[in-house]
C-alpha cells in the first residue's frame, strides 16, 4: 500500500492548488494513506477533506526541524511529493527515510538527497499552477481528470459563518460582496484609492437589493478606512479585525454571493468553495489567468491586456500596470453579469 506525503509549505493559494491533486491521488489509489505537510495556518484549508487521512504541519522554525523529521518517520511514508523546491523539506523527507521522493527541477539539495524530479520546462508552455502540481501525481501513475479546486465546509460551519456575519448586521438574504483589497505583496494589485472609487461606484450605480459590501483584508490603511467612513453608508462593513484565523475566513467566504480581489489566497479560496468571483490579474506569466486564474465556471477573470501591458507596465515587466490596465467599469460590468446569474438561479430554484 502506498503511503503518500504531499509537501506544500508556502502560501495559502499554493496549498489550495494541491486540492485537485489530492482528489486524483485518492481516485487512483483508493487504498493509499495520503497525508499533507503544510504550514500550521494553511492546514485550515484541508480540514474536512475526505480524500486525506492526515494533515501535518511545519512552522519552518530552525529549532523544530528534527521534530518534523521524527513525526514523518512515525508514518513510514513510501512516497514524498514536493510541489516546489524547498531545501528544508527535501532534507526532512530524506532523513525521514521516505524511499521515493519527487521534487521540481534539479536544485543541488535535490541532487544530494537523490530526489527524482519533474521539470516545469521554464513554464513553456504556460499552464495553471494546479496542473504543474499535478505533474508529480502523474509521475507516480495518476491520469487526472478536470482541474477543480475544492475546500470542504460542514453544515455546522455554514451556520457558524452566518452567525458570525449576523453580529455585523449581515443577514442570510442580504446580497454579500466581499472586496479583498490586499495581497501582502504576493501579487500585483490596485491601489486603495482605486478600490475606494470602485466601492463608491457600486453604491451609486448598482441597484442591488439588501447589498452588503464586506471588507476582509487585514492590511487596509487607516486613511482608506476613514475615506470609506466618509461615505456614510451602512452597506460597507469591515470585518477584517474580527476574523481570527484562516478557517473563520473560509466560513465567511462560504456564505457570500460575489468575491472581488487580486490573484491571492482568498480569491483561490472562493474558487475552491465554488463561489462567483471576479479576479484581477496581471498579464505577466506568473500572475496571469493561465497560471493563476479562477477555475470554476461561475466566475470572471479580468486580466491586463497585452496592449495595456505594453502601455502601462515597465519594459522589464518588474513594475505591473494593473492599476490602469483593468478599469473600474470592467469590474462593474462583471458584477452586473454575476448578479444577473444569481437572479436567474433563484428563479429556477423557485
Amino acid at each position: 500500500m502506498k503511503r503518500i506525503l504531499l509537501v506544500r509549505t508556502d502560501r495559502v493559494g499554493d496549498v489550495v492548488f494541491i486540492t485537485p491533486m489530492i482528489r486524483e491521488l485518492r481516485k487512483t489509489f483508493p487504498g493509499a494513506f495520503i497525508a499533507t505537510l503544510t504550514q500550521p495556518h494553511t492546514k485550515n484549508i484541508l480540514i474536512n477533506n475526505p480524500h486525506l487521512d492526515l494533515t501535518l504541519s511545519d512552522d519552518l522554525k530552525k529549532e523544530t526541524f528534527w521534530t518534523v523529521v521524527k513525526e514523518l518517520r512515525k508514518y513510514k511514508f513510501s512516497h514524498g511529493l514536493m510541489m516546489m523546491p524547498t531545501e528544508r523539506a527535501a532534507y526532512q523527507m530524506f532523513l525521514a527515510g521516505i524511499k521515493t521522493r519527487i521534487g521540481v527541477g534539479h536544485k543541488l539539495y535535490e541532487v544530494i538527497t537523490g530526489m527524482k524530479s519533474v521539470s516545469r520546462n521554464n513554464y513553456n508552455p504556460l499552464r495553471h499552477e494546479a496542473d504543474y502540481c499535478m505533474d508529480l501525481a502523474r509521475k507516480i501513475g495518476v491520469n487526472p481528470g478536470k482541474l477543480k479546486l475544492e475546500i470542504f465546509i460542514t453544515e455546522q460551519e455554514r451556520k457558524e459563518g452566518n452567525e458570525f456575519l449576523r453580529k455585523f448586521g449581515i443577514n442570510e438574504d442580504d446580497f454579500k460582496i466581499v472586496i479583498h483589497t490586499g495581497t501582502l505583496g504576493s501579487a500585483p494589485n490596485w491601489s486603495e484609492e482605486k478600490y475606494f472609487q470602485l466601492i463608491q461606484k457600486i453604491i451609486k450605480d448598482l441597484s442591488i437589493p439588501n447589498l452588503k459590501i464586506i471588507l476582509t483584508a487585514q492590511e487596509m490603511s487607516d486613511h482608506f478606512l476613514n475615506d470609506l467612513k466618509s461615505l456614510n453608508s451602512n452597506k460597507i462593513i469591515n470585518i477584517s479585525k474580527s476574523v481570527d484565523n484562516l478557517r473563520e475566513l473560509i466560513k465567511v467566504i462560504g456564505q457570500i454571493n460575489i468575491f472581488i480581489g487580486p490573484s491571492t489566497g482568498p480569491l483561490h479560496i472562493s474558487d475552491a468553495l465554488g463561489k462567483k468571483a471576479i479576479g484581477l490579474h496581471c498579464h505577466r506569466a506568473m500572475n496571469c489567468v493561465t497560471h493563476q486564474g479562477i477555475l470554476n465556471e461561475y466566475s470572471i477573470n479580468l486580466e491586463v491586456s497585452a496592449e495595456n501591458c505594453r502601455k502601462y507596465c515597465s519594459a522589464d515587466q518588474n513594475t505591473c500596470g494593473i492599476e490602469n490596465g483593468i478599469s473600474i467599469d470592467e469590474v462593474i460590468s462583471s458584477i452586473k453579469i454575476l448578479f444577473d446569474k444569481e437572479l436567474q438561479t433563484k428563479k429556477i430554484q423557485e
